[in-house]
Order: C-alpha cells, then structure tokens, then sequence
C-alpha cells in the first residue's frame, strides 16, 4: 500500500481528497493534518510514502512547510496542490524551486473537472509512491545509445535552427537550470513543451524569462517565432510550427490529449520534424510517462538529433527513460551539462565559435 499524507486547513478538502484516494485499492490515507506546524509535528510518526500539501494555509505556507520539510526529508515525495489562480500558480512554482516534487491543481465546477483531477492525482500518487517505495540501487547501469538510423535525405551536416523541450515532472527546476545557461544571443528559437495547467504555463514563462538572459512567451496562436526566443506552449493546447504570411509561427490546437497530456510532447516533435526536418536539436528532461519518445522518433528519421538528462538528475526519469529505452538518445547528460551542450552544438552548426561565458553571466 502507498501511504499518503494529507495537509489542508480545509475540511471540505481534506474529506474529498481522502475520498478520491482511497476509492484506489493501492492507496492509504495514513493521517491528515490542517496546517504546516501539525504537519511537521506528525510526518516523522507517520512516515508516508505521498504528502499532500496544500499551497495557502493560515499559519505555515506550502514554501515554509516544503522547506521545513525538507530539512528532516529530504527526497520524500512532495505534491503541491492549489487553486488554477495566478496567485496559486505563483506560490506553487516557488514551492517546486524549494524542493516540492510536483503538483496538481484543485478541481473547479463541474463533473468533468473531478473526474480529470481525480486521474491526474491517482496517476501522481501511484508513480511517486512506487518510487519512494523502490529499493534504491547503487550500481550504475551501462546503456547503449545505439541511434536508429536517419534517412539517406538527412545524412549530410545540417544548420541547426531550432531547439525544442520537452519534460513533466521535476521540469519547472530543470527548466531553470538549462536557461540559467543559455545566452540571450542564440540564432534559433527555442520551443518547450512543460506538463501543466492553464495560467501555470504562463507564471513559468515569466520566471524563466526574470531568471535568465532569454525571454521567454507562452504561446499564442500565430505568435511569431523570432530566434533567442523561448516559446512555451499553454496548457490545455497543444503547439505546433508553420507558416503564416511568409514568417515562422506557432499554432495552438485543442485536439484530443495525448498520453492524457494537452499539451503534449509529441505533438511539438511531430511538427517540428516536418517543419524543419534535420535542423532540429531536441531533448528530453524529467517527467513521468513516456510523452515524446514517439514524436523524438520522427525526428530522428528526418536527421535530427535527441538528447536525454540523465536518470541519476531526473525527478522521475520516464521520459527520458523511453528516449534511452528506445535507442533515440544521440548524448545522455548530466542537467548541469545540458545547457553547454545545446549552445555549443548550435553555435558550432552556425560556423560560430563557441563564446565562454563570463563570470556571473547568466
């Protein structure tokens, strides 16, 4: 059994949430708590394998408590829970940066909404809770990183011209990282796919652009595409690339979710191996599920190239994972070492000499 720990100053919250997760036969609410200090109090007694924790609470915020937390606990499954508000969206990507594993957002009105956020938590809860549970291995395991082969078409070398990402789990961290060493004069765009709620997506592109020499937009639907430029897709659309008026544009579609996830991964890949067939450098970071290892697939039979984090700097390693497993993985990497990677093959594909960057330079 997965044993979760709940904590919301909300009654009403509390019983809804015990009453979705234990209708799971694998799941156990060991115990609640209704404000960060009690929580602290009760999580060494009752050792979960899952806390719940709410964002807004009188006494002790989810930030406070996370950090606390982390103090006594430090790789114990975390999953923030908040309101779709920019406030909560805010509050909820603070508490990622200090050190919540992931999130969910609460439910609004109506059936549908339930029942979705039902799913996504369940799905959380089982994966999370499976991995803390999981005996941890010492041994390094080798890989092999066979490519498949790219068409005879893309054999030659090709200008890059754009990057794009994709992660879930453990991604608005990761994202931080890779764009704390990115320039802001890169010659190509830079296209993120990042499994989250409307008005979440939005919060991020502003913190990624506050904390990096990149500015970065969420998507609109005929945005145009400019290089150095960091496009996200929104949540709940999807995005692709193509051409509007002769310029470079982002298009946003609400088509069905794939691998329960709108916007998917896939769908950018997809379109960028039409679009811009072997001038794409793609990869993949942190995130559960395997979203991206069919749309990297198609990329790398149009020439393109796919890198991996590694699963040792992942918080869920699954996607990435599926890129590996599946023998897409041009370089597995470190995600300290990411960033270099990307600016050295895209400066290099240009003809440029790869620029260090100076001392405290983002």
């Amino acid at each position: 059994m997965i044993k979760v720990f709940i904590v919301d100053d909300s009654v009403v919250v509390r019983r809804m949430l015990v009453s979705l997760l234990e209708s799971e036969p694998g799941i156990e609410v060991v115990g609640w708590a209704g404000s960060g200090m009690s929580a602290l109090q009760k999580l060494t007694l009752l050792d979960p394998d899952v806390v719940l924790l709410d964002v807004m609470m009188p006494d002790m915020d989810g930030i406070k408590t996370v950090r606390r937390m982390r103090l006594t606990h430090p790789t114990m499954p975390v999953i923030m829970c908040s309101s779709l508000t920019e406030s909560g969206a805010d509050t909820t990507l603070r508490a990622l940066a200090a050190g919540a594993t992931d999130h969910v957002a609460k439910p609004g009105p109506g059936e549908r909404s339930l029942e979705l956020f039902k799913t996504e938590l369940i799905g959380k809860v089982l994966t999370l809770g499976n991995a803390s549970q999981a005996p941890k291995s010492e041994d390094s395991v080798e890989v092999d990183v066979t490519l498949i082969p790219p068409s005879p078409l893309a054999a030659r070398p090709s200008t890059l011209q754009a990057i794009a990402i994709g992660c879930s789990t453990g991604g608005p961290n990761a994202l931080a990282t890779v764009f704390a060493g990115l320039p802001g004069d890169l010659p190509v765009p830079i296209f993120i796919v990042q499994h989250m709620p409307k008005v979440f997506t939005k919060i991020l592109a502003d913190r990624l652009t506050a904390s990096s020499s990149v500015k970065v937009s969420e998507a609109t639907h005929g945005m145009h595409v400019e290089p150095g430029h960091g496009y996200i897709a929104p949540g709940d659309f999807h995005m692709r690339v193509g051409r509007a008026n002769g310029q470079i544009v982002t298009l946003l579609n609400q088509e069905e979710p794939e691998h329960s996830c709108r916007p998917a991964v896939d769908v950018l890949f997809r379109s960028l191996a039409r679009f811009y067939r072997d001038g794409v450098l793609a990869c993949v970071l942190t995130g559960m599920g395997r979203d991206g290892a069919a749309g990297a697939a198609d990329l790398v039979r149009a020439g393109s190239k796919v890198l991996a984090q590694s699963a040792e700097t992942c918080v869920i390693p699954s996607m990435p994972g599926a890129i590996v497993e599946a023998r897409l993985a041009d370089k597995v990497l470190h995600l300290d070492g990411m960033a270099d990677e990307l600016v050295e093959r895209v400066r290099r594909s240009h003809g440029l000499v790869a620029r260090p960057r100076a001392q405290g330079e983002n």
